[in-house]
């Protein structure tokens, strides 16, 4: 059976709209579905799940919060809390920003453990994105953690470490080949050497950027095929200001975010849904 490609939209950089204005664009693009972190409250929280089911959209819940948090038990706190809300909307799945660089390994493993806990209580998993300053910001952090637990769900964000790693991972595919089957979930942006968001991906100066990047998502997919995964899903994340580049003085972004994102989805659906 040939698994099914879903490709979702990122709320990220869409707070500025209403739910019915944000629903109504997403499915004009063709997304197959949000992610997004959802509202504490729970009224809004049901609304907006009720209006993205309504729409026939698929959700991921997302939870990035737990950054404001930097001491542990404050941060353990906000994340049991965030994980609990996403859970308690039935999506896909919870993608998950875990932990700190500087906290511990013992410190890190009691987050993963209270998300394992989480997702055997409620039946909904829970998947921990790579991404700079959590306990996946470097390739060398992460590494510890999967020899431990050989059953780490992953998002595969790796703009983040072609940043932290200043460089496009060349000389790292033996580290990458070590994570790429713990890889449940891709957020497509591309990233380069002193950044995690090139300005354009469509441009010809990073054509070689873009094409490093499809290699890691071709791989991803592929071993998910591999694997019998019934669903591959992946979100394109361009995102705002400051992610998205600004000219000096004036502060006018030279690309617009959405547009991006929908550019991606053009590219993905072309690549992985032949």
């Amino acid at each position: 059976m040939t698994a099914e490609i879903l490709i979702f939209a990122p709320h990220w950089g869409n707070a500025h709209l209403s739910r019915e204005a944000f629903i109504k664009r997403v499915l004009k693009a063709g997304f197959d579905g949000i992610e997004m972190s959802l509202p504490m409250d729970v009224a809004e929280r049901d609304a907006w799940v009720g209006a993205i089911a309504d729409a026939g959209l698929q959700l991921i819940a997302q939870q990035w919060e737990t950054v404001f948090h930097g001491e542990f038990g404050a941060h353990k706190q906000a994340l049991s809390d965030l994980l609990r809300n996403g859970c308690a909307a039935k999506p896909l799945f919870v993608n998950t920003h875990t932990g700190k660089d500087f906290y511990s390994f013992a410190q890190n493993s009691e987050l993963l453990d209270l998300a394992d806990s989480i997702a055997a209580e409620t039946g909904v998993g829970i998947v921990h994105e790579i991404h700079r300053s959590r306990f996946s910001g470097h390739p060398m952090l992460l590494m510890p953690y999967l020899q431990q637990r050989p059953h780490l769900a992953l998002n595969a964000d790796l703009s983040h470490w072609c940043c932290a790693c200043e460089s496009l991972l060349e000389d790292q595919m033996h580290t990458l080949e070590k994570v790429f089957p713990h890889v449940r979930h891709i957020h497509a942006r591309v990233g380069y050497s002193q950044g995690p968001q090139v300005n354009d991906f469509r441009a010809p100066e990073h054509a070689v950027t873009l094409q490093q990047h499809i290699l890691w998502w071709d791989a991803i997919v592929a071993q998910r095929r591999a694997d019998g995964a019934k669903q591959i899903t992946l979100t394109p994340e361009f995102g705002p200001v400051p992610y998205t580049q600004t000219l000096p003085y004036t502060s006018e972004t030279v690309t617009d975010a959405w547009e991006l994102n929908v550019a991606m989805l053009g590219l993905l659906r072309a690549r992985y849904q032949k």
